[in-house]
């Protein structure tokens, strides 16, 4: 079997622990609590016991699932290219085959069977297709590009190359698909959401600046009509470049991306008198696992609707666009514009020439009537040209944006983020509010980068970093009318009177890390401030575990936290429950709160021998302590001599800041873990920090460029 891609071989697996931990190894008594010495030398004392990873049964590769599998996932893989089902398998923590018949899988006994491409027709005979997600897999790096006829007979299609992304990229794709992941669920949410354009010849040009480009924009779109392909300059790009070049950009963001294509009325280079080439290529970004796909409303009917009925996850954007200058935003075809894209889309996105300002108010009311319905899809509309500036400010549904690293705006009049941002604040829908960053000197170098980013975005707003004062010191600072929310590190207890309003994520965890200001409407017409303490912790920890994995790879599985006490690891323990783990063994405390239910403590190594593969260890130690998670890492080892087929599919998770004992992110990587540190986990704590204190998106790609490995 070919080795995974990204997986580093395993040449000294280290069994022994540390010489200063043999020394007890006689089994606890008693129940760890928050408040008695962690001891895991004594409950791990056997290294050498083989663990129960992969296994062999009948041609199926068990990579220890639980849950009973609903279909089977066929992935169609080039000859010599079987490291790629391995690696499907494990992103989905599933079973596996590349010697079976798929008519004669059993629905308990795998979920992801592999197929070369020679033997597709042989493997489907009899096979209820309906039954089965069938991928095809294509490796671009001899420069080859899919056989058609293939690609269409698939659902979906993932091209790759050996590169460090790959593992994510495929991640992303599979939770896409699957559904494991619904990104426009979450923008809808948004008071405002917007997307950069990137009109670069090739995606290439774009990469060195992506992060910043990014910086305000929740999608990222892909001009397919702007990409231009060597040797064929001024023609459609072919199919096998616009998927390189699509790979690429999603190698490099994890924002959803935007496919848009363009037609020679729009300016844009794709043959109206053709329709079926437009559906050929919006057809396959949706094989491609595309977040957003753009559709003309001039494309016949049967194409849109086809389309729709093919989407999956994909989200479809339906685009109209005047550019005649004549067209009118209170003519009843505006309305009926909007009634025949929202048939099969799910925004719709209306786009006019003006030249006018009074159009932009034209514009305001026919946008408040589509509101007052009440259902639908939602409208993004925006006027284009100079005059048209104002409704790109007023418009919340995906504004375009553009930056002045791009090399050309994508449309007449468009505004970056931070132009749009003044341009609120100085009609008065943006106002000015203080922000803190309340705590320890360790919040300092996240308030200096919280100033960057609001300098960067254009915001109003101000941030301080105060020291946590004598008790009522915080309410007194929650009581300044330009108080506009704070970020706290340490967090505070869920008791905190001042508060009195949580979310539920901090009620269950108990721990308020960020105050959020909310409006709402009043019966008087005006808008009135709450604030809401949240705890954004959670949430970058689970963004940290699915980087590599889908939510499902974690469901039922065990689960082991390591922790001096309930507090320190009740964000873990609420982001694993999302994740719908299944048994979460404790060591190093006790739980009481109102997360403590179903947690299992090990107490002797007989606890430890139970427990034959956790999927996931975390550990919450503080630096003193940090050493003592190794020998349980080396315990429950997913690659060496006992199992030499097993799959890398185990996650460590290190929380520990500071400088720690011993080296329990090296350990794991060299038995075999995914791992990742704190400074991740902070990174994406600080993305959603930033979501709730002022509503835009920092990407997380900007976050550990522009603060550094090290600084949180």
């Amino acid at each position: 079997m070919a080795p995974l891609l990204d997986e580093t071989p395993v040449s000294n697996v280290l069994c022994d622990p540390p010489t200063s931990m043999s020394a007890n190894s006689s089994a606890s008594a008693s129940t760890p609590t928050s408040s008695s010495p962690l001891n895991i030398a004594s409950i791990v004392s056997d290294p050498d016991q083989p663990s129960a990873s992969s296994t062999v049964r009948n041609g199926v590769h068990d990579t220890i699932s639980s849950e009973t599998p609903s279909g089977t996932v066929v992935v169609v893989f080039q000859p010599g290219q079987e490291h790629i089902v391995h690696m499907v398998a494990e992103v989905l923590g599933k079973p596996w085959t590349t010697e079976t018949a798929i008519s004669t899988l059993s629905k308990t006994d795998v979920v992801v069977a592999g197929v070369v491409t020679d033997s597709l027709d042989r493997s489907l005979q009899d096979c209820d297709r309906a039954a089965i997600i069938l991928v095809n897999t294509h490796s671009v790096e001899d420069g080859s590009a899919p056989d058609d006829t293939l690609s269409e007979r698939c659902d979906y299609e993932f091209l790759y190359s050996r590169t460090p992304f790959l593992r994510r990229d495929l991640t992303r794709f599979l939770s896409l698909i699957l559904g494991q992941t619904r990104p426009h669920e979450d923008l809808r949410t948004k008071t405002r959401t917007n997307f950069i354009s990137t009109t670069f010849p090739d995606v290439h040009a774009a990469l060195p600046n992506l992060d910043i480009l990014s910086v305000g924009s929740d999608a990222v779109e892909i001009r397919v009509d702007l990409l231009v392909e060597p040797g064929c300059e001024g023609k459609v790009p072919s199919l096998k470049y616009v998927g390189q070049q699509l790979m690429l950009l999603r190698q490099h963001t994890e924002l959803p991306i935007i496919f848009t294509t363009r037609c020679t009325k729009e300016n844009g280079k794709f043959p109206m008198n053709d329709p079926s080439l437009f559906f050929k290529y919006l057809r396959r970004a949706i094989q491609w696992g595309v977040e957003y796909v753009d559709v003309e409303l001039w494309l016949p009917e049967d194409i849109r609707r086809r389309l729709a009925e093919v989407k999956g996850n994909s989200i479809i954007m339906s685009a109209f666009h005047d550019f005649s200058g004549t067209w009118k935003w209170t003519s009843s075809d505006a309305s009926r514009i909007f009634n025949e894209s929202a048939k099969y889309g799910d925004i719709v996105k209306m786009i006019a020439m003006v030249s006018t300002i009074e159009e932009n108010y034209e514009l305001e009311y026919f946008r408040s009537t589509i509101k007052s319905r009440g259902s639908g899809p939602p409208l993004s509309a925006v006027n284009m040209g100079q005059m048209g500036q104002l409704s790109r400010a007023l418009n919340t549904v995906f504004s375009p944006i553009t930056h002045p690293l791009l090399p050309m705006i994508a449309a007449p009049g468009q505004l970056t983020a931070a132009e749009i941002n003044e341009a609120l604040h100085i009609m008065g829908q943006l106002p000015k509010r203080d922000l803190y960053a309340i705590g320890s000197f360790r919040s300092t170098p996240q308030s200096m980068f919280m100033e960057k980013c609001l300098n960067e975005l254009g915001l109003p707003h101000s941030i301080t970093c105060i020291d946590r004062g004598p008790k009522g010191s915080m309410e007194s600072i929650l009581l300044q009318p330009s108080f506009g929310g704070a970020s706290l590190n340490p967090p505070v207890a869920t008791s905190t009177s001042h508060i009195p309003i949580l979310s539920d994520a901090a009620r269950a965890i108990g721990l308020i890390d960020t105050i959020a200001a909310t409006s709402s409407p009043t019966t008087t017409g005006t808008n009135s401030t709450r604030f809401i303490g949240e705890n954004a912790a959670w949430k970058g920890i689970r963004a940290t575990l699915t980087r590599d994995y889908v939510p499902s790879a974690y469901q039922g599985r065990a689960a082991i936290i390591l922790s001096s006490s309930e507090s320190d690891a009740s964000a873990t323990i609420f982001a694993l429950r999302s994740l719908g783990v299944g048994s979460i063994y404790t060591v190093g405390f006790k739980a009481y709160g109102p997360l403590a239910v179903g947690l299992e403590p090990f107490t002797s190594i007989q606890s430890v021998k139970l427990v034959e593969s956790p999927f996931v260890i975390v550990s919450a130690l503080p630096p003193e302590k940090s050493l003592l998670v190794q020998p349980l890492l080396r315990h429950y080892r997913s690659n060496g001599r006992a199992s030499p087929h097993s799959t890398r599919g185990k996650v460590y998770l290190d929380l520990t800041s500071g400088a720690r004992k011993g080296d329990p992110l090296g350990v794991a990587r060299s038995a075999g873990w995914t791992a990742y540190g704190a400074e991740d986990v902070t990174a994406w704590t600080t993305v959603e920090t930033l979501r709730l204190l002022v509503g835009q998106n920092v990407p997380f790609d900007f976050v550990r460029m522009a603060s550094g490995r090290s600084l949180f």
